[in-house]
This record gives structure tokens, C-alpha cells and sequence, in this order.
């Protein structure tokens, strides 16, 4: 029997990807493509020092993409299911998000120190120092993230209040943001774990266990919040545990790895001893990277309060946006993360200029990769809006917000992966000054300019903070033109 042409297109597709690769590989180039991808998601080791920079990037790049997709597809999960219960509950989730993004802030900031001083050591070769380093930050983040558990446990409310949440959404939300804060412990492990694997040149592992935490989540989340099974419906609050929970294994998977996976890094009780001068060394890097920061966030926290004043259904608009913007964010920052290893690993080799090369090329990838989600947002707003939610108000305000933020993505691609490559040099602070230039000194009194004197509504916010991003990468490019990162001790 004859096989009709369209049937006979999608069998020879499919020989070609998954049959023709194993009976000879050797003369079908996708099958090295799927090889080098399996590579990456296995997590070989490798020295990045040594192989192609074009293969390095792909290596590192694929599974911190990943990474940083689930955690897109976390946000955008709980967004979908905590918009059933309705407005107020997805403005309680942007308020706190909001707060918690300080919380980030330390976490991203000490996770930059914890990659850097990672891939120096690893580029020295010099392992042993590695995983004393990584003993000194799971150390100092258990300090932090226990301090700041009890002051915004007990200070819940207030703080919203501080940042223009409504009483309606107080009363409704303070239970979500008493659990965020109380269980910050896993969101500030999870990101200074991932931060000494990908310093190690091990993304994979950050990936999965990004993946196992968010699988979780994923699973968990409607059972907390609406009561499926055996479960109590909690609402809002339901979001929070799932997260708390999911996130917490997903640690668990992290420390199993560390202590008893047999990889690039292992902790031995040898290495379990307070070092208080690594310590140093690393609080001197964080500051710098948590400045920076809480520099973004803080601005993002003045943005809110601007937008705030337009009602609940343009905050929730503008929040299902910003997760939708977020899902597109993380996999390109995964890229940026990649590059930050590759610097800090070669400068380590003493490759300087094998470093720069990495920087760019890394960057010129983001860029079309952004470049073509920005696209898709710019067609498919309306679509991708509603499908978190079906009240008019909150979708115009999720499509303006949409389409306007995500015109800049291809200056931000750029700004984005060289200002992790100052990080991932251990110069924290140049890019923590260029953020206080662009978020305080531009896109705030921006943002108020617009949307307020002018009457611009919240579609001044939308467009200062395209403007000033745009500007930000601008100015990264400059400064990293002129070298001086590539001097920076560890």
C-alpha cells in the first residue's frame, strides 16, 4: 500500500530526528546537536576553559535556560490558579512579590558572590578552596534568611500598608505574606545553591532542582488553594504553602547533591569549618550585588505604589504582565548566568580575552532570542492576557503593560548578559552604580513625570521603565568596553 505524500513528509521528519541519529551518527549533523543537548542536560563535566566557546555557552546555557524557565513557570502557574480566586488575590501576590523581591535581592546578590569566587577557584583549579567557599555561603545565607523571617513574619502588615496595599487586601492577603517571609529560608538556599553549581560549571543540577521544586509547586498549588482531595482550601494563603513546600525539596534535592553526589563539588566534614576570611571576601562582593539589586527591586516597589493609585484591576493587570514578562526574563537571564561562569572561569584560567569573546557572543544569542518573544507578545497580548483572566479592566491594563515593556527586550538582552559578566568577574559594584543611574535617577521620577503631571495614567510606568532598561544597557556596554573587570581579584 502506497504511503500518501503528507504521511510520508511526517515519517521521514520523524526518521530523521529520532532513528537515522543511532544508525549513523557519524553522517547526520542534528544527531551531535541532540548528543551536545544531552550533554547539557546530563551535566558533564567539562573545562570550559578549554572546549569552544560557541559549545561552552550551548553547554551552560541550555540548562540555566531551563533553570530559569521553571522558575518562569512557577510564576506563571500560581498566577493561573491564584487569578480564579479573583483580583484581590492576585494584588495580594504583586504586593508581596514586591516585598519578597528583596528578599531576592540578598539572595541574587550573595548567589553572584557564590559564582564568582566558585568559578575563580574552579578556574585556578583549585577544588578543595571550592567547596570551603561554598561551605562559608550556605553559612551566611542561613544567617540572613532567618533574621529577615522573624522581622517580616511579625511586621507583615505594615509593610503592605508601607507600599499601598489597600485594607481590603491586607485582610484578605497578610496570611500570604506572614508564610512567604516565615519560609524565605528556601527561596534564600535554593538561589545560593544554584549560584555555587553554576560557579562550578554544574548547571544541570541547578536545573533540576529548580524543576523538582516547581513540579511540585505545580501540583500542589490547586490542592492548597482550592481543597482538592484530603487538602483544606486555603485560597490565596494555599499558593504560599505549595510554594514553601515545593521549593523546600526541591533544597533537599540540592544538599543530597552537594553532600553525596560525587560531582565537581563535594562537601566533606573537613570542609565544614567557619573561614571567616572567604566570609569577608564574600560579604564584600554581595553587598555590592545585593546593592544592586535592591536597586532594581526597591525601584520596582515605587513603580507598584505608582500603579497602585490606578486601582486593584490595573495592579492586577499589570501583575499578570509582569509574570508573563517574567516567563520570557528568566530563561534569557539564564543565558546572562552562563556568561557570568565563563568569566569568572576563565579569568580565573587567566583568559581574559577568552572571557570578553564569551561575553558577546553569548549576548548577540539573547538578543534574538528576546527579539523574537517580543514579537510574539506584541501579536499575541490580547490572547495571553485572558487567559488569566476575563475582567475588561485588568486585561487592558495586562496588553498596554505587555506591549510596551517587552519594546525594549533587545536592549535588554544585551544589558542583561554583560551586566552578569561584571558579576561574574566580582565587580558587583560598577553594575550596582549603573542601576542606581537608570532605576533612580531615570525610571522613577520617570515614571511619576508620566503618569501623573502628565496624565498619562499607568502608561507613563509602562514606558519609563522601557525607557530607562534600554538606557541601562546602553551604559553596561560602554563601561565594559573599557576592560578594568577584567582586573578585579577574588
Amino acid at each position: 500500500m502506497e504511503i500518501k505524500p503528507k504521511y510520508r513528509l511526517q515519517w521521514n521528519f520523524i526518521f530523521s530526528i529520532f532513528v537515522f541519529p543511532y544508525i549513523n551518527p557519524e553522517l547526520d549533523p542534528m544527531s551531535k546537536k541532540l548528543k551536545l543537548f544531552w550533554e547539557a542536560i546530563k551535566g558533564e563535566e567539562k573545562d570550559y576553559t578549554t572546549v569552544s566557546i560557541k559549545q561552552a555557552i550551548f553547554l551552560l546555557a541550555v540548562p540555566m535556560m531551563l533553570e530559569m524557565s521553571g522558575e518562569a513557570l512557577f510564576a506563571l502557574v500560581d498566577t493561573y490558579f491564584v487569578a480564579q480566586v479573583g483580583p484581590l488575590a492576585v494584588a495580594t501576590i504583586g504586593f508581596t512579590e514586591t516585598i519578597m523581591t528583596l528578599v531576592y535581592s540578598l539572595a541574587i546578590g550573595i548567589s553572584a558572590a557564590a559564582t564568582a569566587m566558585v568559578a575563580r577557584r574552579i578556574g585556578e583549579k583549585k577544588r578543595e578552596e571550592a567547596n570551603i567557599t561554598a561551605f562559608q555561603v550556605i553559612l551566611l545565607g542561613l544567617i540572613i534568611s532567618f533574621t529577615l523571617g522573624i522581622v517580616g513574619f511579625y511586621f507583615a502588615e505594615d509593610i503592605l500598608a508601607m507600599i499601598g496595599a489597600s485594607e481590603e487586601v491586607i485582610s484578605s492577603g497578610v496570611g500570604y505574606t506572614k508564610i512567604m517571609f516565615a519560609t524565605n529560608v528556601v527561596i534564600m538556599m535554593l538561589f545560593l545553591l544554584n549560584g555555587i553549581f553554576r560557579g562550578a560549571g554544574n548547571a544541570s543540577i541547578a536545573m533540576w532542582s529548580l524543576w523538582v521544586a516547581n513540579i511540585i509547586n505545580i501540583i500542589l498549588d490547586p490542592c492548597f488553594i482550592f481543597g482538592w482531595g484530603p487538602f483544606p482550601a486555603m485560597g490565596v494563603e494555599g499558593a504560599a504553602v505549595a510554594t514553601s513546600v515545593g521549593r523546600g525539596l526541591g533544597v533537599l534535592f540540592q544538599l543530597y547533591i552537594l553532600f553525596f553526589g560525587g560531582g565537581i563539588l563535594t562537601l566533606l566534614r573537613k570542609h565544614i569549618r567557619i573561614r571567616l576570611a572567604i566570609i569577608t571576601r564574600l560579604i564584600r562582593i554581595a553587598v555590592g550585588g545585593t546593592f544592586q539589586f535592591i536597586i532594581a527591586s526597591a525601584s520596582w516597589i515605587f513603580l507598584m505604589r505608582i500603579v497602585a493609585e490606578f486601582g486593584s484591576n490595573v495592579v492586577a493587570g499589570y501583575v499578570i504582565a509582569i509574570r508573563l514578562l517574567i516567563f520570557t526574563i528568566l530563561p534569557s537571564w539564564g543565558m546572562a548566568n552562563a556568561a557570568a561562569t565563563l568569566v569568572g572561569q576563565n579569568l580565573g584560567a587567566g583568559q581574559p580575552e577568552r572571557a570578553e569573546k564569551s561575553v558577546w557572543e553569548t549576548a548577540k544569542y539573547n538578543m534574538l532570542f528576546l527579539l523574537t518573544v517580543s514579537i510574539i507578545y506584541a501579536a499575541f497580548a490580547p490572547l495571553l492576557i485572558g487567559v488569566f483572566s476575563s475582567d475588561p479592566e485588568v486585561i487592558a491594563s495586562g496588553i498596554l503593560s505587555l506591549r510596551i515593556i517587552s519594546a525594549g527586550y533587545v536592549f535588554f538582552a544585551y544589558g542583561m548578559v554583560v551586566g552578569q559578566a561584571f558579576n561574574g568577574a566580582g565587580d558587583t559594584f560598577t553594575p550596582t552604580l549603573l542601576n542606581f543611574i537608570a532605576f533612580w535617577l531615570l525610571e522613577i521620577p520617570l515614571a511619576y513625570t508620566l503618569s501623573t503631571i502628565f496624565e498619562w495614567g499607568p502608561t507613563g510606568v509602562y514606558v519609563a521603565v522601557a525607557i530607562s532598561e534600554s538606557i541601562l544597557a546602553v551604559l553596561c556596554i560602554i563601561v565594559f568596553r573599557r576592560g578594568k573587570w577584567k582586573l578585579v581579584e577574588v
